[in-house]
């Protein structure tokens, strides 16, 4: 195992970003400390090549102008809340509005766009980078001093894991979670990969994306994975695309309530895509109640790495969360961290090839 670093460029503050590419023998990540940004996952091929699975960009200053989120950490809250407020302990909180009157993956300057503290990490399970950095109240709006660390790790068995941990003094909602886009082609279409989810229920959503607070059935509808298909398959029978949230096999319907993790060693199989063509293979581990898949539905005329022009639906996002709007809805599981308690929240994007 190997990490390296290189210089990726200076913010207009004059901070230097650092690039740390993490590596074994099969395959490598690149994640840099503006955003703990992922900017490339490359897995090697037999003839002695190199494909990048990700979707992004080749500078900084693109990263620090873009509004897709390539490959970062969103949050405070990942995801939107509704109306861009939220009442928690009898008193109402005002968020950013950057998203036609909800809250998006922490309003105008998520977590995303900061600076974050990076550390190298070597051990028996593998090696990356672990990030920190501490939220002050009031930022973007939330409550509570919010002391974060996200660590990235690879091991020799071609596992990425990405692990959340928070502490706070005031009660405060938090859902982090990694806006990484894959293309296991590298390029072109995700329609022709083909997906099986652990999954027979969605979070319903109005017009805005918003959930009404119901749990919906997948069964013979577009929404249904449970059996291997297309990505493309139905996608045009939902209007612009997929951009919903999965309910993982974490969820208790028995105890809708029981939310935030604290506890990051009980992980569930949810969800695998494969490419045909290339026999690329990720499948992906968790331990949120929830799964937002985003089939790149705006990202058309996006200029990427390397100069490539992106189309809609060429790359997909996989990301484990709690439900959207939860700060708002009391049926869902509780996305609330209390002084005292120590979230744990744990994916892992596990690859064949």
């Amino acid at each position: 195992m190997k990490v390296e670093k290189s210089k990726f460029g200076l913010l207009n503050d004059g901070s230097k970003v650092t690039l740390y590419t993490v590596s074994n023998d099969n395959m490598s990540f690149s994640v840099m400390d503006y955003g703990c940004t992922i900017t490339a996952i490359m897995l090697n091929n037999p003839n002695g090549t190199k494909t990048d699975v990700t979707l992004g960009y080749s500078t900084l200053p693109a990263y620090i102008n873009e509004h897709c989120f390539y490959g970062a950490v969103v949050g405070r809250f990942g995801n939107r809340i509704g109306n861009s407020k939220f009442t928690l302990n009898g008193k109402e909180y005002q968020l950013e509005n950057n998203d036609g009157g909800n809250s998006l993956h922490g309003g105008f300057i998520g977590y995303d766009k900061m600076m974050w503290n990076a550390k190298i990490i070597k051990g028996k399970n593998g090696a990356g980078v672990k990030f920190t950095r501490t939220s002050p109240d009031g930022e973007q709006g939330y409550p509570g001093n919010l002391k974060m660390t996200v660590t990235y790790l690879l091991d020799n068995n071609n596992n990425i894991s990405m692990t959340y941990t928070a502490t706070t003094d005031k009660a405060t909602p938090i859902n982090l979670t990694n806006h990484s886009y894959f293309n296991l082609a590298g390029r072109g279409t995700i329609k022709n990969h083909i997906m099986q989810m652990n999954s027979d229920k969605i979070v319903e959503v109005d017009e805005k994306l918003i959930p009404t607070g119901n749990l919906v059935s997948v069964e013979g509808n577009a929404f249904d994975f449970r059996e291997p298909k297309a990505i493309g398959k139905d996608i045009d029978s939902i209007g612009m695309g997929y951009d919903h949230c999965y309910v993982t096999e974490i969820y208790d319907p028995e105890n809708p309530q029981c939310g935030l993790p604290l506890d990051d060693t009980d992980l569930v199989e949810f969800c695998t895509v494969k490419d045909p063509e290339s026999g690329r293979e990720m499948t992906v581990f968790t331990n949120m109640e929830g799964c937002q898949f985003y089939s790149g539905n705006f990202i058309e005329g996006c200029c990427g790495k390397s100069g490539i022009v992106y189309k809609k639906q060429e790359g997909f996002c996989l990301e484990t969360q709690s439900f959207p709007d939860t700060p708002n809805k009391q049926n869902f599981p509780t996305c609330v961290l209390e002084p005292g308690q120590k979230m744990k929240a744990k994916t892992v994007y596990s690859f064949k090839f």
